[in-house]
């Protein structure tokens, strides 16, 4: 028995060293820039090993890399992002280079093939998942973003957050870097504005669905209430997150906001004195300011 094994280890052992060496020259290509030469490589690695889980990575991040290079352009107007003035003869502005973030959609749908077909394939493997998100949030898709999200924590609970990332190798504390990948990615939605209010409250309610305890969906469940003026059921969320966090200074702040702004100022003043207390130098001076108009 023990001679069939070490038979199977020997069969094996070329085809991880194979992968690991097609691993190797992706990288290399890729720092030189090379794109004829990484696709053939890539299109060869397929053949050679159409099975292994880095080759949907390599492809996506072949295809995300290609899709995302700065578009110049010469122009009239300056816009924003990188520009290079050029001006004639006798000295005037004729012009200008501009470079701007490039997004090719025909690009990166080609990758988000691959990765689609890899997490099918391999769907424990969260690196893929949260590398279609982030491409998602660079070209804007907020909705896509969010689905990409949901399903990602839907998939997790089913598998009791057994992630595994590059070489399919176990996360350590799956759930912490989830949830705190997850909040950088609503982090995005609330710099974009108000509009993505929805988006914000959907991935707040499904993590809170499993993890009702996690301050930072509640307080970002308690956003999207204040950003609607909706601020009882804000105070329901932020006042759970306070029990679970009571010097959390955001939340105090959030707390003395919203009660502020149903006018109830004994209590608004008493959540300012908090973020006073537990604040940052920044909170603490715009907590003051806000006791004194309080106060008139």
């Amino acid at each position: 028995m023990k001679s069939k094994l070490f038979i199977a280890a020997l069969v094996l052992l070329p085809n991880v060293l194979h992968a690991q060496d097609f691993r190797s020259r992706f990288r290399e290509l890729g720092a030189q820039d090379d794109t004829t030469a990484t696709l053939n490589l890539l299109n060869t690695w397929r053949k050679a090993a159409p099975n292994d889980p880095e080759l949907y990575v390599a492809f996506y991040n072949f295809y995300a890399k290609e899709g995302l290079k700065e578009v110049i352009s010469i122009e009239q107007n300056q816009h924003g992002g990188q520009s290079l003035e050029m001006k004639d003869s006798t000295g005037k502005v004729a012009g200008y280079i501009n470079s701007r973030p490039g997004f090719n959609a025909t690009l990166i749908n080609k990758g988000f093939k691959y990765i689609d077909t890899g997490i099918v394939k391999f769907p424990a493997r969260l690196d893929m998942r949260f590398g279609k998100v982030y491409i998602m949030g660079k070209g804007e898709m907020f909705n896509e973003f969010t689905q990409e999200i949901i399903k990602a924590i839907e998939y997790g609970e089913s598998i009791g957050l057994k992630w595994t990332w590059t070489d399919n190798k176990s996360l350590e504390k799956p759930k912490e870097f989830m949830l705190k990948t997850i909040q950088s990615y609503v982090y995005q939605l609330l710099n974009v504005g108000d509009k993505q209010a929805g988006n914000i409250r959907l991935i707040a309610e499904k993590v809170l669905k499993y993890h009702p305890d996690h301050v930072e969906s509640l307080s970002n469940l308690a956003v999207t209430y204040m950003i609607s003026k909706d601020y009882s059921r804000a105070l329901e969320s932020l006042l759970k997150a306070e029990n679970l966090a009571p010097q959390d200074f955001i939340v105090l702040n959030n707390i003395a906001y919203s009660y502020a702004a149903t006018g109830d100022k004994q209590n608004a003043i008493k959540y300012y004195e908090l973020v006073i207390k537990y604040g940052d130098e920044a909170a603490q001076k715009n907590a003051k300011e806000k006791i004194k108009n309080l106060k008139k």
